[in-house]
């Protein structure tokens, strides 16, 4: 019964949100192993379409991006829709700062007619969320995992001898004092309340964590996922230079600065992305029935980790959507996934036989080098 209540849960937090608004994998370690060129047709999840312009600055033909939810594709089409119809000051308003005062007049005069029909619908609901009015002042601290952000912040702004620490973590200019300020801060941060509260199902739900991750997690790693997520943000903090490391500012701040974004929103590629912003389609379905309805030869695939819930949960449909990528594929296809759990032992026989996977040993490094750093693994495989 309780498991029944946990699914709805993340059901209804998913079915009826946006979830995520911004990208949490980073791109930075993607483009090392994808080998994207002029010919590359790159079929991914959209999450919230920050990485999918990333990738476009390597010049692939076509970016096909795939999300259940059609709040990712419509934040997508928006960020589409800055590129193409506006300027750069005013995409940097927008998604920079995350606040512009300006905001709902500008998508009513000039970005709305630009947006097709399920944007505009939920853009028409939702532009406030760049108002810079209410509790939430910022776009980041709006949605599933905004929300989550806010609430850690304040709890962080409301002890103030903390905060002022934390403030010095992230302006830290070596590795060495780094890890002196997190030192002083992680028990404080990770309290046995807040370790409760992060490995809490309705917190993983806002996060985008389903049961199965969850439970991935749980059981593979030593102390379970309160754990896992202090070991990992100890990593993140102390062992990678924190300030280039866009995600973990942006939650915290609420907003990016010109020396600390993603790739999107640097000035000098502006002009680049506004030119390809059209290589970029969005496909509100799941990935099965998308290449059902459009077979091809794709050259990249970026699963994310939603094929942990497959695994937990519908292994026909697992099978399904692996039989289908490999019918459009080709030699030299490389596939792109991550993993709640240490290790990924779900893969089909048939994929072991047509997939080569790169040797872990050989993708730690780069794993080690994730400025996210919440995930169990990384595989990269290459069809044969």
């Amino acid at each position: 019964m309780i498991n029944h209540l946990r699914d709805w849960i993340f059901k209804n937090v998913h079915g009826s949100n946006l979830v995520y608004n911004i990208c949490w994998e980073d791109p930075r370690c993607d483009r090392q192993v994808m080998n994207i060129g002029a010919e590359s047709k790159i079929v991914m999840i959209t999450s919230a379409g920050c990485n999918a312009l990333d990738y476009l600055l390597d010049n692939p033909a076509e970016i096909h991006c795939i999300d259940l939810n059609s709040r990712q594709n419509a934040l997508l089409e928006l960020k589409k829709a800055l590129f193409k119809h506006s300027d750069y000051t005013t995409l940097y308003n927008f998604f920079g700062h995350g606040s512009y005062s300006e905001s709902e007049n500008y998508y009513k005069k000039e970005l709305r007619q630009h947006l097709p029909a399920f944007a505009q619908d939920f853009w028409d609901r939702k532009i406030g969320y760049f108002s810079g009015k209410g509790p939430k002042k910022s776009f980041y601290f709006r949605g599933s995992s905004g929300t989550l952000a806010w609430l850690f912040v304040k709890y962080m702004r409301s002890r103030k001898k903390l905060y002022a620490k934390v403030r010095s973590l992230l302006e830290a200019k070596t590795l060495e004092e780094q890890e002196l300020w997190y030192n002083q801060v992680e028990a404080k941060l990770f309290n046995k309340t807040i370790r409760r509260l992060i490995s809490n199902h309705y917190a993983l739900a806002m996060a985008g964590v389903p049961r199965a991750q969850r439970k991935l997690i749980s059981e593979e790693y030593p102390g379970g996922v309160g754990e896992f997520i202090v070991n990992s943000v100890r990593r993140v903090f102390t062992k990678i230079d924190i300030k280039d490391n866009y995600f973990w500012h942006v939650y915290i701040d609420g907003h990016y600065t010109k020396n600390c974004c993603p790739s999107y929103l640097v000035e000098t590629n502006y002009a680049v992305l506004k030119e390809r912003a059209d290589h970029i389609k969005t496909h509100t379905t799941s990935m099965s029935k998308f290449l059902k309805d459009n077979p091809a030869e794709y050259t990249n695939y970026v699963l994310l980790d939603h094929q942990d819930w497959l695994a937990a949960n519908d292994v026909p449909a697992l099978e399904e959507e692996w039989q289908l990528i490999l019918k459009n594929s080709k030699p030299g296809t490389r596939i792109l996934m991550r993993s709640a759990a240490m290790r990924i032992d779900f893969f089909p026989e048939f994929v072991k036989e047509k997939v080569e996977w790169i040797p872990q040993e050989e993708l730690e490094a780069l794993h080690n080098q994730d400025r996210v750093g919440t995930y169990g693994c990384v595989y990269v495989g290459i069809v044969k």
